[in-house]
């Protein structure tokens, strides 16, 4: 099958071992990022296997529409970026292997990453010092702070983790099964949403992005914050409302925020609020960016591959598709 692999920006995934999985296939992996259709669409044209990372490009009908050849798209996660309705309209599968049991380090230990930068202020000194200024503010100490985790998952129970051997007091709001897991692995649950994010003196977003929750942070949850506080999203920009935390930052509720997630990617307008406010470490979505990551990743959606091509398609978000594929 001729398949093609969008925005491997690094040229990365041929070094990996899983790659040997897609050994007898015409593979073409793209390195830069294109989003207009024209250009898509005859860079794909022979293309029957599409292979996206994450959500880099988004793949809506017209596109899809000029591809004729398209059969299968593997991915894996969530895919807001996917026109599924069209997809299965058009008769192509789209496999996306959830991974609810597996453990997700990468994005975790990110999210930890970006917790001490902000509190310690460490992006802002090291380019002080390369400016030539020796000390340019006071950061705070995270032992004995309450870590607030927003959705109680895979990498919101291994942030909790972190947080607890850092001496944190830790509280988890999530829907009540997610709270039960966590009582259960010792972390108090909120009394209310309006309570944690009150009480929280960091807060970690740790949910997909599904229409249930999309823009499930509100401007009036964000006002509720201290002063002091640092809200921290290595989720999905769109579980907070449109420009609502740029907003909030400028009204000092939260102080500070560190940020992987924008609603446009890549972001590249240098003028962009988040990229310029002082009180913001800004990073291009790269939570789940290591090599670890990537072949845990690309093991799953290169089986989905071999098993289309045995004539067993696996995890099929598009069930309906398959009485009528192409």
């Amino acid at each position: 099958m001729k398949i093609s692999i969008l925005d491997d920006y690094f040229d990365t995934l041929r070094a990996l071992p899983c790659f040997a999985k897609l050994a007898g296939h015409d593979v073409t992996v793209w390195n830069d990022h294109v989003q207009d259709i024209d250009a898509l669409a005859a860079r794909l044209a022979d293309t029957e296997v599409l292979v996206l990372f994450r959500e880099r490009t988004q793949i809506r009908a017209p596109l899809l529409e000029r591809l004729p050849k398209l059969r299968l798209i593997s991915q894996r996660s969530v895919y807001p970026h996917i026109d599924i309705d069209a997809c299965t309209r058009l008769g192509i599968i789209v496999s996306s292997n959830q991974h609810a049991g597996a453990p997700s380090r990468a994005t975790a230990e990110f999210t930890w990453g970006l917790v001490l930068a902000a509190a310690r202020q460490i992006p802002q000194q090291v380019e002080a010092l390369k400016a030539g200024k020796w000390q340019i503010g006071v950061g705070e100490t995270l032992s004995g702070k309450t870590l607030g985790i927003y959705g109680y998952g895979r990498i919101g129970a291994a942030v909790a983790g972190y947080g607890k051997a850092f001496g944190m007091n830790v509280i988890v709001w999530a829907r009540e099964e997610s709270c039960d897991r966590a009582r259960a692995d010792g972390y108090a649950a909120a009394a209310s949403k309006e309570a944690f994010f009150e009480q929280c003196d960091v807060l970690s977003l740790h949910m997909r992005l599904v229409p249930a929750t999309r823009h499930i942070v509100t401007a009036m949850d964000l006002a509720r914050m201290k002063p002091t506080a640092i809200l921290v999203n290595t989720s999905r920009a769109p579980l907070i409302e449109p420009d609502a935390l740029v907003e909030a930052l400028r009204a000092g509720r939260p102080g500070k925020a560190a940020i992987d997630v924008y609603e446009q990617e890549p972001l590249l307008d240098t003028a962009h609020p988040l990229l310029t406010m002082p009180n913001v470490v800004a990073t291009p979505h790269i939570g789940y960016v290591t090599i670890e990551e990537y072949e845990t990743q690309f093991s799953d959606i290169f089986d989905q591959i071999v098993d289309y091509a045995a004539g067993a398609p696996s995890s099929v978000v598009n069930p309906d598709v398959l009485a009528r594929a192409r």
